[in-house]
């Protein structure tokens, strides 16, 4: 098992990474401080049946009470229709501000349950407890909770710290190979925007890894884990730093909310959105060219998508790009590489971003 802290002031909290820790979560959530009383632990109908019996065992051996909230699996829960659905059971459970959230589940479900946990009775905490690839290495660190509209992804949504990330490995094995593969495009975003020599290691290491070996995926979740909780302890809010996490998502969620949520999973839209985001870098920061075919021939060894849609240049995709939560004016803070693992931000308008992908 992998351990750290995420240094955050008030909201400093702890990380676990590794095989079986899902059976310590009650343990583990009462040594952060938790109150083991009332409790909801909020999930999907995938990964409920899956792992839902297992933690609510765990979280009741440490003197919790916990109901379940179960919500359908899919990228369309994350609507305020469902986060009406979560805010009555929660009141049905007579949650009080001393009881905790426990999101089970990929990065619907963190998001989703975050947003909630941030909200309901102005906030209670929140555990994430990932299940899914995208959001053991990403989505469950960093605060970011919301839910989408329907013109733009999680443009709804509050900066909320979990009291705890517990990222039990073992559950990847049951993950299906398309959901398992998109979160590689987050590991691979690690690589290219701060740490070159992961790129190295994960060409060397990816049938291993697509293999699902718990000794290399313990190691390559908490790497990536913690570059991310390294950016997040020195920007939390994004209002510099943090912002480099966003690379290959402007483009990656235009295409999710163009195509309609659900046609491309997070992270197969985040690999096309890398690969656009790299021939940008090409155009306007100075990446050279056999840094970005480098690049592409990983994600599609990774077995992700790296071509944008058919007809995607109509008016849905510009109107998405143009809600971009990064966006000023006519322009966007655009996340380019001037060399392989090392990123910035740079103003491009939305024409010079468009005429690129062309």
């Amino acid at each position: 098992m992998r351990a750290f802290r995420v240094e955050l002031g008030p909201a400093s909290h702890d990380v676990y990474a590794g095989a079986g820790v899902l059976d310590g979560l009650g343990r583990l959530a009462i040594d952060a401080g938790l109150n083991p009383g009332r409790a909801a632990i909020v999930t999907d109908s995938t990964v409920g049946p899956l792992y839902g019996e297992r933690s609510t065992a765990a979280l009741r051996n440490a003197g919790f009470k916990p109901v379940t909230i179960t919500i359908p699996a899919g990228e369309a829960s994350k609507s305020l229709d469902v986060l009406g659905t979560i805010y009555d059971r929660m009141t049905e459970a007579e949650l009080d501000r001393a009881s905790a959230v426990f999101a089970l589940g990929g990065g619907v479900v963190g998001d989703l349950a975050g947003f909630a946990a941030a909200t309901y009775l102005r906030g209670l905490a929140i555990v994430q407890v990932p299940t899914t690839m995208v959001a053991q290495v990403d989505s469950a660190l960093g605060g970011k909770t919301g839910i989408n509209h329907r013109l733009a992804k999680n443009l709804i949504g509050a900066f909320h710290q979990p009291r705890l990330v517990v990222a039990d490995v073992a559950t990847l094995s049951t993950l299906p190979d398309r959901e398992f593969r998109e979160g590689l495009a987050e590991v691979i975003k690690y690589g290219a925007i701060m740490d070159a020599p992961m790129i190295g290691d994960l060409e060397r290491d990816l049938d291993a890894i697509l293999a699902r070996k718990g000794g290399v995926l313990e190691a390559v979740v908490a790497r990536s884990l913690e570059h991310k909780a390294a950016v997040v302890s020195a920007d939390e809010r994004e209002d510099g730093l943090r912002k480099i996490l966003n690379f290959g998502h402007t483009v990656g969620h235009a295409i999710e909310a163009s195509s309609g949520y659900g046609r491309y999973l997070h992270g197969e839209a985040v690999a096309i959105g890398t690969v656009a985001a790299l021939q940008l870098s090409v155009n306007y920061a100075g990446l050279s060219a056999d840094e970005a075919s480098r690049m592409k021939r990983l994600l599609a060894r990774a077995g992700l998508p790296t071509e944008m849609p058919s007809r995607w240049n109509g008016a849905e995709f510009v109107r998405a790009l143009r809600l971009d939560k990064k966006r000023r004016a006519d322009s966007v803070e655009f996340v380019l590489l001037d060399r392989l693992g090392h990123a910035f931000t740079q103003k491009l308008q939305f024409e010079q971003i468009v005429v690129s992908l062309i």
